[in-house]
């Protein structure tokens, strides 16, 4: 049976913090998306991601051809055969992302009130004095006292692999700065930051539209990660996009908050898209550092309310050179769970971190922790009063189901759905057991051929937090006629004793259609 949770408002004996957590069959009920990489795409390092806890797959194309991609995509499908997990493919478009071309790819040094040209000529050599850039319009765009920053990747801001430049003269296309600080370029991409300042090019590139219908259409990918989304345009234009691409009518689109652009539109993208990524790279030099939690907290609550997944970048960078954490990363992971954060992405700490299974397991160890102290009573509370009264007829049931499993303190609860709908509105209430959606394929067909619906709506659940899908007989309906499909159930609960979730005597909270109308049950097992 569920234990009863912690709070951190009550007393608690504080050796009990150094009490060893039980082992589980879910490392965390928070989501792990994982960038794969030069250090993570091979079989045996994939199936060690997904045992540690990954369930998101992420393909950065800022870097690396479809090709390369698709050699650590074909990799993936064998780790999820061999391991029998289910895991998620995640395409992050680059975007108007502003880059340093460094054909050589030498490291370049820059030194402290010394001038640097950032310039549009491509075909010259990036030295020390000169970096060449992926952008035209840069000249244009900027003024004198602005902050340019540049960064390996991903913005670490270590002062020795990262760089602030103030720009101090506009000269036709050249851009004259002053190098505010020490630090060598090394590698073969940097991306360059403009602070608050709007870059005049399209969210979705004509490189972003290629990738898509053809790798993304290839793969059928489960979610598009779009990057620097800046209004709600952006998400409809990516979604017109997808939908000319038959199965990728399905693909969820994560707008990628990136900057104060998009900041300033979050509620209208909020409402656009299907989820939320706060890329706190880019944020974190755009927002003073003083604001960047208040964001944090105010975004994650307006997702949590929505009902749609919001996930967090940037949380354990120096784990992509080291084994453990900061104590103010370690911190940082856990207040993302606590602010309700649906999953943690993981960029370079995976692609080209030097330890990207124990960065995981590292990360979901903390999540679990912070999981035990979450405050579900209050956002139970918080929830329902938001949604308001009268509440729909599936927002009734879902929030009846999740208060029924905690007051009987069920081990689980098991949800049968079609879309994934219903499953998604549970998990919304915060459940302090895990919920297992039972997903009932549907048979479709265009006259021509028969296709099986049902593996989207499971691998898209997969970035929800509490949420773990398990994808049912297609022989068994979604709507039964008795008052219990007893086959299909016992599937569930096998499954659920399987992951160790389910014991004997438990009580478990079943949530199903049974004809036209949505039951609620409880469950006691027997021996």
């Amino acid at each position: 049976m569920q234990s009863s949770p912690l709070l951190l408002e009550e007393p608690i004996r504080m050796a009990s913090i150094l009490e060893p957590s039980k082992p589980c069959f879910f490392p965390a009920m928070t989501k792990i998306v994982g960038t794969l990489g030069p250090k993570s795409r091979s079989v045996d390092v994939i199936s060690q991601c997904l045992e540690a806890g990954m369930s998101v797959a992420r393909f950065d194309f800022s870097w690396g051809d479809p090709e390369y991609h698709q050699e650590t995509l074909e990799n993936l499908k064998a780790a999820i055969k061999s391991t029998k997990k289910l895991c998620a493919v995640m395409l992050d478009t680059v975007g108007p992302e502003l880059q340093v071309v460094n054909k050589t790819e030498h490291p370049i040094s820059l030194q402290a009130d010394t001038l640097v040209v950032l310039t549009p000529d491509q075909d010259k050599e990036a030295t020390s004095n000169l970096l060449p850039v992926n952008f035209n319009g840069l000249s244009k765009a900027v003024k004198k006292g602005d902050t340019i920053f540049i960064g390996q990747y991903l913005f670490t801001g270590s002062e020795t692999t990262s760089v602030w430049l103030e720009v101090k003269d506009v000269d036709g296309d050249d851009v004259t700065c002053v190098i505010k600080n020490s630090a060598t370029l090394a590698g073969s991409l940097y991306t360059l930051h403009v602070s608050q300042i709007r870059i005049d090019l399209p969210t979705l590139t004509d490189k972003d539209k290629e990738v898509i219908s053809t790798w993304g259409l290839q793969n059928n990918i489960d979610f598009l990660s779009l990057s620097y989304t800046r209004h709600a345009e952006d998400v409809r234009h990516a979604r017109e996009f997808l939908s000319k691409f038959g199965d990728l009518k399905q693909t969820q689109i994560f707008a990628k908050i990136e900057n104060i652009e998009g900041l300033t539109h979050f509620d209208e993208i909020l409402r656009e898209a299907d989820g939320i990524i706060l890329s706190r790279g880019n944020l974190g030099i755009d927002l003073p550092p003083e604001k960047v939690f208040l964001f944090q907290k105010a975004a994650i609550y307006k997702c949590n309310m929505a009902g749609k997944p919001a996930v967090v970048t940037r949380v354990v960078d120096t784990m992509t050179d080291n084994l453990r954490p900061t104590r103010a990363e370690a911190t940082d992971v856990a207040n993302a769970v606590l602010d309700g954060s649906d999953a943690i992405v993981l960029g370079a700490e995976t692609l080209r971190g030097l330890y990207p299974v124990e960065t995981i397991s590292t990360v979901g160890k903390i999540c679990s922790e912070a999981e035990k102290v979450y405050n579900q009573d209050l956002y139970f509370k918080k929830t329902v009063r938001y949604v308001g009264e009268p509440m729909s007829h599936m927002e009734s049931i879902a929030s009846s189901a999740v208060r029924a499993a905690i007051k009987v303190k069920a081990s689980v609860i098991i949800c049968f759905t079609s879309s994934g709908r219903a499953a998604r509105l549970i998990a919304k209430y915060r459940p302090t057991m895990p919920v297992i959606s039972v997903v009932i394929p549907q048979l479709k067909t265009n006259q021509l051929r028969w296709t099986f619906t049902g593996g989207f709506q499971a691998r898209q659940s997969l970035i929800i937090r509490g949420l773990f899908p398990m994808l049912a007989d297609p022989r068994h309906p979604a709507e039964s006629k008795s008052a219990t499909n007893e086959s299909i159930l016992k599937v569930a609960l096998d499954h659920g004793k399987a992951c160790g979730i389910v014991k004997p005597h438990d009580r478990i909270v079943v949530c199903q259609k049974v004809g036209d109308s949505s039951v609620v049950k409880i469950i006691e097992l027997e021996d």
